[in-house]
């Protein structure tokens, strides 16, 4: 008779994924973006990356270092402002290619900014092959909430 472990591992080999709750991503494209919209997996090059926030005192007990860049990230569909917090933005640096793994869309003064939280992830890869296409820049748009009244 077989253990509970063997038949798990006899289910995987089956199944053929590690993890039943595993599911493989879907990448979309730039301008698949829409507002209040996550969980998105894009690959994306960086053109741009300004650093805005950089707090931090050394001195203190309880260090904690708190850096904010706006990285401008594009495809072959568009672009669109990338807010990098603490350890990305080490990682956004011009010219570099990254994968942003459940990624959300942030709204900010009524423009579209994509961020990735704790719960996502930024991963460099190997440089993209594509031209980023700089005239369809998405956080240009603005947005405005509309509530809808139904009589």
């Amino acid at each position: 008779m077989a253990t509970q472990e063997q038949q798990q591992q006899q289910q995987q080999k089956q199944t053929g994924s590690a993890k039943a709750g595993m599911r493989r991503p879907v990448f979309i494209k730039v301008d698949q973006l829409k507002p209040g919209t996550s969980g998105h997996t894009l690959t994306v090059k960086v053109m741009s990356s300004k650093t805005v926030l950089q707090k931090g005192r050394p001195s203190s007990a309880n260090f904690r270092n708190a850096r904010i860049a706006e990285c401008l990230v594009g495809d072959e569909t568009g672009t669109i402002v990338f807010t990098a917090r603490n350890e990305q933005v080490d990682l956004m640096k011009p010219d570099t290619t990254v994968i942003l793994r459940n990624a959300k869309i942030d709204m900010f003064k009524g423009s579209m900014r994509l961020a990735v939280d704790k719960w996502g992830r930024v991963e460099l890869t190997e440089p993209a092959t594509f031209t980023i296409n700089d005239e369809n820049n998405l956080s240009l748009v603005e947005y405005e909430l509309v509530n809808v009244v139904e009589e």
